[in-house]
């Protein structure tokens, strides 16, 4: 077990105080609105399980054309029927300890190094979430390019160095394949998540425009209309021989929805007097049930616990769409 000790704290006769090391991690991809709470969601993920059911009506099958009508009564006109399907969803059932010694805490400058931990756990699991939506998108990729010819997917990548030339870099042309995989639906993605290495090239070659924030500051970026997240939390892959690849993502509000469940212990602090020798030691323990669904697909396979780990989610074998492809906000471009 991982236990804060005395050569985790700063010697104190150097540094008149202990600021907080706190991560460069972003989490703009999760806070995009790429993923959107849901009610419904958070019913599910309270409800009783691991697994959840989203029922949803089929669109009226508009390729069986209208009837003919006539004045001939022995003409019947026989009636056409909707159908009803279901996305099948896994919860994530989580938990994270950390733990301090009290020795450590007293000796140390600054804030007690619990109240440092109660301060940063929201944003661990903030951080938790985006990776765990990131990882859905790799996976929902790899099903797409496993089991429906990469409709949702624009891939110019070399897979080396030499490889490389501008048309496997970001351009207009590659972002607008990307948008048209979707076909007349192209204008449903309103937002574009892209690694900082993207998002150079794209400064490099102008393309970015800024509009006002709530401010009046013009400090959005966007491209032809799209505002851009710049996160490095987005996946880079290397090339089978060298270099690596870039996966952008282009979403629409909602492509994702979340729901939270509640834990019978969501948070608990754990003493162990003993240990330390006596000194004492407590832990913190925190737990969360989660419920993050893309539209239109449905969660497949068994994971190796309860739940999917993150590793698990980037499998092809996780996710199978079930809707029509232009009724996803989603579109991915992978590029160097």
């Amino acid at each position: 077990m991982a236990t804060t000790q005395l050569t985790d704290i700063i010697d104190v006769t150097i540094f008149q105080d202990l600021p907080a090391v706190n991560s460069p991690e972003k989490t703009a991809f999760f806070e995009s609105g790429a993923a959107v709470r849901s009610p419904m969601l958070d019913q599910l993920a309270l409800g009783a399980g691991k697994k959840a059911e989203l029922p949803y009506w089929n669109d009226i099958d508009a390729a069986i054309e209208a009837n003919l009508s006539s004045d001939d009564p022995a003409a019947i006109a026989a009636a056409q029927k909707i159908t009803q399907g279901e996305q099948i969803t896994r919860k994530a059932f989580l938990n994270k300890g950390l733990s301090t010694s009290d020795l450590a805490s007293e000796l140390a400058m600054g804030e007690n190094a619990m109240q440092h931990i109660r301060n940063r756990v929201d944003t661990y699991w903030t951080r938790q979430w985006q990776r765990r939506l990131i990882a859905s998108c790799d996976g929902i990729l790899a099903d797409n390019v496993a089991n429906d010819g990469g409709d949702m997917v624009h891939d110019v990548a070399s897979e080396s160095i030499a490889g490389q030339t501008a048309s496997t870099k970001w351009s207009r042309g590659n972002f607008t394949s990307a948008a048209f995989t979707l076909g007349d639906a192209f204008n449903n993605t309103g937002a574009i998540a892209v690694h900082s290495a993207v998002y150079k090239q794209m400064v490099d070659g102008d393309d970015i425009d800024f509009i006002p924030d709530s401010e009046g500051r013009m400090t959005i970026p966007t491209f032809m209309g799209k505002r851009i997240i710049v996160d490095d939390g987005m996946t880079v892959t290397a090339g089978s021989t060298d270099g690596f690849k870039y996966t952008t993502v282009l979403f629409g509000e909602g492509a994702f929805g979340y729901g939270k469940g509640m834990p019978d212990f969501p948070v608990e602090i754990q003493r162990e007097a003993n240990q330390g020798n006596g000194g004492g030691v407590g832990t913190l323990w925190t737990r969360e049930t989660f419920l993050l669904h893309p539209l239109g697909f449905q969660s497949t396979g068994t994971p190796a616990g309860e739940s999917f780990s993150i590793a698990e989610l980037k499998l092809a074998t996780s996710w199978d769409r079930i809707i029509d492809r232009k009724l996803i906000p989603m579109a991915f471009l992978v590029t160097n």
